[in-house]
């Protein structure tokens, strides 16, 4: 159905990461391709100054494992990117030529309603098309 699916994840809802995956197996062409994609978002300037200099290595490190352990058992190609969530994710898909993006949403949060979730940015901007699994 699929040649290149990308897998948005939030580490910290693990459980809906491994059912999107599970999901993707289950959608992705013989020879095609899954990337499971985790954004970590960009630490303000004027927070950052006060942070460790490695924090954003370290962070990047704790994200490949998790990656890793969600992806256990699984052909997919693992990538992190850093900056806003909703913008990563739709350029992940441009330049991978994604074909289906899938992304888990959460319950909306008060913020949610003001400011829109990851989630509704990614189906208004999206090239291709999108799976929101909730």
């Amino acid at each position: 159905m699929y040649k290149h699916i990308i897998v948005a994840v939030d580490l910290s809802h693990g459980d809906a990461g491994k059912a999107l995956i599970d999901k993707a197996k289950a959608l992705v062409d013989a020879g095609g391709v899954i990337r499971l994609l985790h954004v970590l978002e960009d630490v303000p300037s004027y927070i950052a100054a006060e942070l460790p200099r490695d924090l954003n290595d370290r962070r990047q490190a704790e994200a490949k494992v998790e990656l890793g352990v969600m992806a256990e058992g699984a052909d997919l190609v693992n990538e992190i990117r850093t900056g806003a969530p909703a913008s990563q994710i739709l350029q992940c898909a441009e330049d991978n030529g994604a074909d289906l993006i899938m992304i888990a949403s959460h319950r909306p949060g008060l913020s949610d309603y003001f400011i829109g979730s990851t989630a509704a940015r990614v189906v208004r901007h999206a090239q291709c098309s999108v799976l929101i699994s909730r």
